[in-house]
């Protein structure tokens, strides 16, 4: 039975293997999407400059009428308003950072959500 510690080394491996080839401009800004056991964060990060451009999470001020948790809906939801929200800073087209996770379940609902939204990647 792998050790937790052993889990969050594999992650972390793949977190890096992940960023050395995904890397946003201000142009094409970097989608950083992070599940925790209660909340969906998602960042649109311009990697040249270090800034974040826009956030959106489940515990955000535009958001908190509803009751979002880490869930599939609750990935929709928050896909729907990323888009949203890049629409309104002008932000047409993203690189996908999925943050160490594989690409199914959640990150894959959130990213369709996103994709729906109409932003591409």
């Amino acid at each position: 039975m792998k050790s937790l510690k052993h889990k969050q080394t594999l992650r972390q491996k793949r977190i890096w293997r992940i960023r050395k080839k995904v890397a946003g401009t201000a142009e094409r800004p970097r989608l950083c999407v992070s599940f925790t056991n209660k909340h969906v964060y998602a960042q649109a990060i311009d990697d040249q400059t270090g800034r974040t451009l826009i956030s959106v999470s489940s515990l955000g001020k535009d958001l908190k009428g509803e009751s979002l948790s880490a869930n599939r809906e609750s990935a929709v939801r928050l896909g729907k308003a990323f888009a949203e929200k890049a629409k309104a800073a002008n932000i047409e087209s993203v690189v996908f950072d999925r943050h160490g996770r594989p690409y199914h379940g959640r990150v894959k609902e959130f990213a369709e959500a996103v994709r729906e939204g109409g932003l591409t990647f």
